[in-house]
């Protein structure tokens, strides 16, 4: 097997295409699509968002210090897509998209109601990168869309068919292949058949015949 060398680059993928909605007290909530996300720490419970800085959203995070990362599927795709090509400077697109803005329960953003999952957030540190400045931020909040759970009360946000994406391609997500952990977990013990005490009792009574 050969391997080609190629320059360094981009090639973490597949990765949550996501939808980052922020406002300006005063002024239209905004949605900026955002592929450069993800966790950073679990305890407290935090992430990160990468924006360039000549994004219209860009200035608004900043200056709120506050943004709702919402999780995308695949009835939200091509609003996901149109709201990473279009600006804010431009068009409401809340209106534009058909999108309800959903109030927070901990800032003053507003999530996507049509999101299945939706991650409230205070910035805590900007870190300059060179084309993108990274938000790092703390989880404050969290709504899930209850159609999505299950006769347990677990939440599957595989019900929703979440998207993930890939050298500039939306993808959903396939089958399941296993769960954390399955690796090493031990596998369940076959229970041995067990013969029916009359059975056993027949055969009991058949060997001693042929004994006698």
């Amino acid at each position: 097997m050969a391997k080609e060398i190629w320059q360094p680059g981009n090639m973490l993928y597949p990765i949550p295409a996501v939808m980052v909605s922020c406002q300006r007290e005063g002024e239209k909530p905004n949605i900026i699509t955002v592929a450069w996300a993800g966790n950073v720490c679990s305890s407290p419970a935090m992430l990160s968002i990468s924006v360039r800085k000549s994004r219209y959203s860009y200035d608004i995070i900043k200056e709120t210090g506050e943004f709702v990362v919402n999780l995308t599927n695949s009835e939200l795709v091509r609003a996901t897509d149109w709201c990473g090509v279009r600006s804010g400077r431009d068009h409401d697109k809340f209106k534009e998209m058909n999108l309800t803005p959903q109030k927070s329960q901990k800032i003053s953003a507003p999530g996507i109601a049509e999101s299945p999952v939706n991650i409230e957030c205070r910035v805590k540190e900007i870190l300059e990168l060179g084309t993108h400045d990274m938000f790092v931020a703390e989880v404050v909040c969290v709504t899930a869309d209850d159609r999505y759970m299950d006769e347990n009360g677990r939440f599957d946000l595989s019900k929703a068919d979440p998207i993930a994406y890939s050298h500039g391609e939306y993808y959903s997500l396939g089958k399941k292949l296993g769960k954390f952990g399955y690796s090493v977990a031990k596998k369940p013990q076959k229970s041995k058949k067990r013969t029916p005490k009359a059975v056993k009792d027949r055969r009991h009574d058949t060997t001693n015949d042929k004994a006698q």
